[in-house]
This record gives structure tokens, C-alpha cells and sequence, in this order.
């Protein structure tokens, strides 16, 4: 196709609205052009952009009609152009940190509450240079999230099995983001929490459980010996459309000092929304001699940029680069996920 491909100008419109968190409805429209223009042959695009027919297929709109014109004419379409140029990093400081990250460990896809398929969250994570990243798709019992049932999950394994093969050396990791049940249990079988790469744990119901109640729950689930990475632990929202939550209470210090002798990370939820541990909590799982995992959370392919964020909170509560499980290599880092405990 001569000019400019309209799918990279789609993709990149649709990444660059999810990392500044643009309504859904306008990131939807891109994202919904770039999936048919994906499935038509060059020579129809073209036809259909020099008559003026572009909005007669399906998922087009006027601004995505015009994205595709003007690149098949050999333009840089303007709307990309005043993005990009609008383009800011999403935070200062912790920039060397940023830089140390391989990987993330903590995403979603549209098998579950995400709103992408898993290749193109995989094929984003590859484009902004991470070695890995863990899809982590909700468990079965968060049913307002689509959480993934064991048939769900066992067949979601075999598509990142074959993924994989595409994608290599970039490694998409198996994983899921495990309800923490009110008893302390996760929300899986062992069988299958045994079976993939990471399980990040997290809470997700009576928040406002009393501390002592809350606290029972998490050293529960830390202690579990399939648990890798203790979710967005605090569950507090301070911003964003669901309004805001705030934080759980439980005894913080017996919940570090639980997650570092059992080599559970904390996470350090990086979307912006969460912001999880606060500063205060997060400078105390420094001193508990926690590990960590600086995760997006994201939920779209545009927010796994959001690791910006966790990085720069990072930084200023003067978290050790080595203790920060995403900045090992592969290798090293499914050695941990797969230690004794899962034997």
C-alpha cells in the first residue's frame, strides 16, 4: 500500500487516548476501525478512500474515515499529529528505575474486564520493550469482571502456548489475578494455580472488613504457597470514574513482614486511580525488607505505560532497584514464581 499504513496510525491513536485514559467510547471507535481495516485488502481500502466509502463499512466513523484517508494518501493524519505533539511522559523521577523494568506482571485482556484482545496487549508490551508481561484475567468468582472460569483459563493457556511461538524471544507469561476469598483462600484450583507462570493475589470484596478481620484474610493469602504478588493491597481508589474508596484497614506491619519471609512481592499498583501502597505503606514494605513488583494493572493496551508511575512512587520511597521483581530477567524471575513452595 503506498503512503502511510492506516493500522500503525489506528493502533498508535488508540495507544496514546488509553495511556492519558480518554473516554471509552473514543478509544473504542479506533480501536474498532483498526480491527476492520485489519480484515480487508489493501486494494479496498484504497478504492474506498478515493470514492469517499469508507464510512459504509462497519466501525468506521467520520474521524477514523479521515485517519485512513489521509494515510493512504501518503499523509501523517492530523489527529495522530496533534497527539503525539500533545505527547507528555506521565510522570518525573524514576527514570532510571523505568528503565530497569523488563516486564510487568499484572494485565488484562478482553477475556476478562480488558478491552483488547490478549496479541495486541502482548504485541504493545513487545513495542515498548518489555521482555515479558504476565496476562492476569480475573478468577471465576469476580463475575462483574467476566473472571475466567478453569475451562476459560485451561483454554486461555493453550492460546498464549501458541502466541508464544509467534512472539518469541518476547515471552507472554500465564497468570491470573486471584480473588482473595473472605476465609483467606484463592479463588482457583491449586491444580491450576500450580500450572502458570504468576498469580498475583489480591482482594477484591468487604473491603470494609474490620483490620483484625482483613488482616486474618491477607496473611492467609500471603502464606498460601501459590501466591506470588500480593495485589494493590490497601484496595483504595483517590481518583478516576468510579469515584474514590478508602483504604482497607489491617495491620500493616504483620502483612509485610508475612509477604518477606514468605518472598511474596508487594505490588506497586501503578494506574493512577490506585496508586497502591500509599507512600507511607510503601516506605514501611522498604523496611520489612518486602520484594516488589511495579505493575500497570492495565487494562488496555495504552495503559501499560503507566509503569511510569509506579516507577517514579518507587523512586521517592527509596525502593532497591534489585528487590523489584519485573527488573530480573526471565529466567530469574520464573525461578522465583516456581520455587520450592510450588513443588
Amino acid at each position: 500500500m503506498s503512503g502511510m499504513d492506516p493500522l500503525p496510525a489506528l493502533r498508535r491513536i488508540s495507544f496514546l487516548l488509553e495511556r492519558t485514559l480518554a473516554p471509552t467510547y473514543r478509544v473504542k471507535a479506533f480501536r474498532t476501525a483498526a480491527i476492520t481495516v485489519a480484515g480487508l485488502p489493501d486494494a479496498e481500502i484504497r478504492r474506498r478512500a478515493k470514492a469517499g466509502t469508507l464510512q459504509d463499512l462497519t466501525g468506521i466513523g467520520p474521524k477514523t474515515a479521515a485517519v485512513i484517508s489521509q494515510a493512504v494518501a501518503g499523509e501523517r493524519p492530523k489527529y495522530l499529529t496533534d497527539l503525539e505533539e500533545a505527547y507528555r511522559p506521565l510522570a518525573t523521577g524514576g527514570e532510571d528505575l523505568l528503565a530497569e523494568l523488563r516486564g510487568d506482571l499484572h494485565s488484562h485482556s478482553d477475556w476478562s474486564d480488558g478491552g483488547s484482545p490478549i496479541e495486541e496487549m502482548a504485541i504493545t508490551a513487545l513495542e515498548l520493550g518489555h521482555e515479558y508481561l504476565a496476562l492476569t484475567d480475573h478468577s471465576p468468582r469476580l463475575t462483574v469482571a467476566n473472571g475466567l472460569s478453569p475451562e476459560r483459563l485451561r483454554t486461555q493457556l493453550d492460546l498464549v502456548a501458541e502466541l508464544n511461538k509467534r512472539l518469541a524471544p518476547f515471552r507472554l507469561l500465564t497468570g491470573i489475578e486471584c480473588d482473595i476469598n473472605e476465609d483467606g483462600t484463592l479463588d482457583q484450583s491449586e491444580e491450576l494455580l500450580a500450572e502458570v507462570d504468576v498469580v498475583v493475589a489480591s482482594v477484591h470484596s468487604k473491603l470494609r472488613a474490620t483490620s483484625a478481620v482483613m488482616t486474618e484474610r491477607m496473611l492467609a493469602a500471603v502464606n498460601n504457597p501459590f501466591t506470588d504478588v500480593l495485589g494493590h493491597c490497601t484496595g483504595r481508589l483517590v481518583t478516576g470514574g468510579r469515584g474514590t474508596r478508602p483504604e482497607s484497614s489491617f495491620d500493616a506491619a504483620a502483612v509485610f513482614a508475612a509477604c518477606a519471609a514468605a518472598d511474596v512481592a508487594v505490588e506497586i499498583n501503578s494506574r493512577p486511580e490506585r496508586l497502591d501502597p500509599p507512600r507511607r505503606l510503601l516506605r514501611q514494605a522498604v523496611e520489612a525488607g518486602c520484594l516488589f513488583s511495579i505493575d500497570t494493572d492495565a487494562h488496555a493496551p495504552g495503559q501499560l505505560d503507566f509503569q511510569a508511575y509506579g516507577a517514579a512512587r518507587a523512586t521517592e520511597c527509596e525502593v532497591p532497584a534489585d528487590r523489584v521483581v519485573n527488573t530480573w530477567p526471565v529466567e530469574q524471575l520464573l525461578a522465583w514464581t516456581t520455587r520450592e513452595r510450588r513443588g
